[in-house]
């Protein structure tokens, strides 16, 4: 009788993990990039609209 297992490669092959091998002197949260994309966003909508 066959055996109906499916083989799955291994979940960590060929990732890199850049975090462990240098550390940036600029950290930003990522609330931080969520707010300045957003600011950047109503800067310009502002801009359009008064222009």
């Amino acid at each position: 009788m066959a055996h109906d297992r499916i083989t799955l490669p291994s979940s960590g092959g060929g990732v890199l993990r850049y975090s462990d091998s240098s550390k940036s002197k600029l950290e930003f949260s990522p609330y931080v990039v969520v707010g300045f994309a957003v600011a950047v966003i109503i800067i310009e909508l502002i801009l359009r609209a008064g222009g």
